[in-house]
């Protein structure tokens, strides 16, 4: 799962931060405390489309996938994202592209697909390999997917809802996925990163390429990428904007 020189995946065992067993990687603990503010990272966040090569650090990753769908209370086991009776239909895969995250000593995480398991804030290896341009040609060849450093994919199993709250369900599904997408919107804002909600694409060819079950429903594509030109809110330029609403 490592790129450099010709280092294996499976026999290396890195104990600082990370843990690398297989085809598991067991992320660093996602952070607490940002260095921004709830408030910046609102005023800030935008769907940006143009990125650079820099690869994104395996921390960032972590974090990432932490504020998407992760644990934030350890009694029940509920998460960063609300869900109807707690029944968390949701999944989440990390598609990482060659030489997307680089680790602590380096190396890059191997290309695949990954399934991530909130419980364990681990990623399990389902698909090795480049599927970068399989997953940019399923997403209608939209540019910001081939050029991002990775790509969150979410996907439901609707059953876990509507088996409580009938058709009603696929409604709280689908506001849930919302939710999830605006936690990595902020979350990626407050790193510095990039991304953009994409909901246009093949969904049969997006579950085959990341190797999800058929009773998945892939909803969203995330790309994750470091962003040419990052945007920032300067409280004056707002100021001057509502004050022209406000005369007009």
């Amino acid at each position: 799962m490592l790129f450099k020189a010709r280092r294996s995946f499976s026999d290396i065992k890195v104990n600082v931060d990370y843990t690398i067993i297989g085809d598991v990687v067991e992320l660093p603990l996602p952070s607490l405390d940002g260095v921004i503010s709830v408030e910046r990272a609102l005023a800030c966040r935008r769907s940006l489309r143009e990125y650079t090569e820099d690869p994104i650090n395996l921390q960032e990753f972590s974090q990432i996938l932490w504020a998407s769908y992760g644990v934030s209370e350890v009694n029940y086991g509920f998460k960063t994202t609300p869900s109807a009776g707690a029944t968390y239909p949701l999944e989440v895969y990390a598609v990482v592209y060659p030489r997307g995250v680089i680790l602590p000593d380096g190396y890059y995480m191997e290309p695949g697909s990954y399934k991530y398991d909130p419980y364990t804030h681990t990623l399990t290896l389902v698909r090795k390999g480049d599927l970068s341009r399989d997953l940019y040609k399923a997403g209608l060849q939209q540019e910001w997917i081939l050029n991002a450093r990775a790509c969150l994919v979410i996907t439901a199993v609707y059953e876990r809802t509507t088996r409580r709250y009938g058709d009603r369900g696929i409604r709280y599904v689908l506001i849930e996925v919302g939710h999830a997408a605006q936690n990595v919107y902020l979350q990626a804002t407050a790193l510095g990163l990039a991304t953009v909600a994409i909901g246009a694409f093949y969904d049969e060819r997006v579950r085959e390429i990341i190797g999800a079950p058929a009773n998945e429903h892939v909803l969203y594509v995330m790309p994750l990428a470091r962003p040419r030109k990052p945007y920032n809110l300067r409280l004056e330029d707002l100021a001057r904007y509502i004050d022209r609403r406000r005369r007009s």
